[in-house]
């Protein structure tokens, strides 16, 4: 090797190393999303009619404003699942989500906004323990039995494919139905929040498996 094509060597070499570490952690996230969007593959719908019978679906908290008022992406969440027992396709509600503190209660905010619509309060379940995804995905199964371990998911399209995925690696045979997406900045950042949340979930299901917690 002569002495030019040694320093070109050395000039391309910072190059080639700012290349893979530009390049390789995209790769390797992406890599680790396929399994979750092969989930859900075919258990995603947006037609009522079409979605399979299930004793229950799990309803995904989301924040709460004061006065117990739900977000818009928590409204529309629950009007998916109020619209999924009304057509018959449930027969229970699972409003799972954050009640860690006295003043903060999703699934009570989100059983209250239901049964005004006209949901009977016997056919809605709450869990205060489901702080995440996987959280209440576990505690659906191992708490609640949901379905004898089938349920429909319903959440925003965004958020399905971890739903599903995870429920799924949990033992519980889900499908999703898609709830209406909400704008604005919050809207901006769930879904840029969605893609670490993709990887955390993954690795919950594949490597970790970690003990949901409680209820308080």
């Amino acid at each position: 090797m002569t002495c030019q094509q040694t320093k070109r060597r050395r000039r391309r070499l910072p190059w080639l190393i700012l290349a893979a570490v530009l390049l390789v952690p995209p790769l390797f996230a992406t890599l680790i999303e396929l399994p979750l969007f092969a989930a859900a593959r075919g258990a995603v719908y947006r037609d009522v009619g079409a979605v399979p019978t299930r004793r229950v679906a799990i309803v995904f908290g989301a924040q709460v404003l004061p006065g117990d008022r739900l977000s818009a992406a928590l409204a529309h969440r629950v009007d998916a699942a109020i619209e999924l027992y009304r057509a018959g396709k449930v027969a229970q509600l699972l409003m799972t989500g954050d009640n860690r503190e006295d003043t903060y209660n999703e699934p009570d905010a989100m059983r209250d906004y239901a049964i005004a619509r006209g949901i009977p309060a016997s056919a809605i379940l709450t869990d205060p323990a489901g702080l995440r995804t996987y959280d209440s995905c576990a505690r659906a199964r191992a708490v609640y039995g949901v379905g004898v371990g089938e349920a429909i998911v319903v959440t925003q399209e965004y958020h399905l494919p971890r739903a599903i995925y995870t429920c799924v690696g949990l033992g519980v045979d889900a499908v999703g139905f898609v709830a209406a997406p909400f704008s604005g900045p919050r809207a901006r950042e769930a879904e840029l929040r969605e893609h670490p949340a993709r990887w955390l979930a993954w690795w919950q299901i594949t490597i970790s498996r970690p003990t949901p917690p409680t209820a308080r």
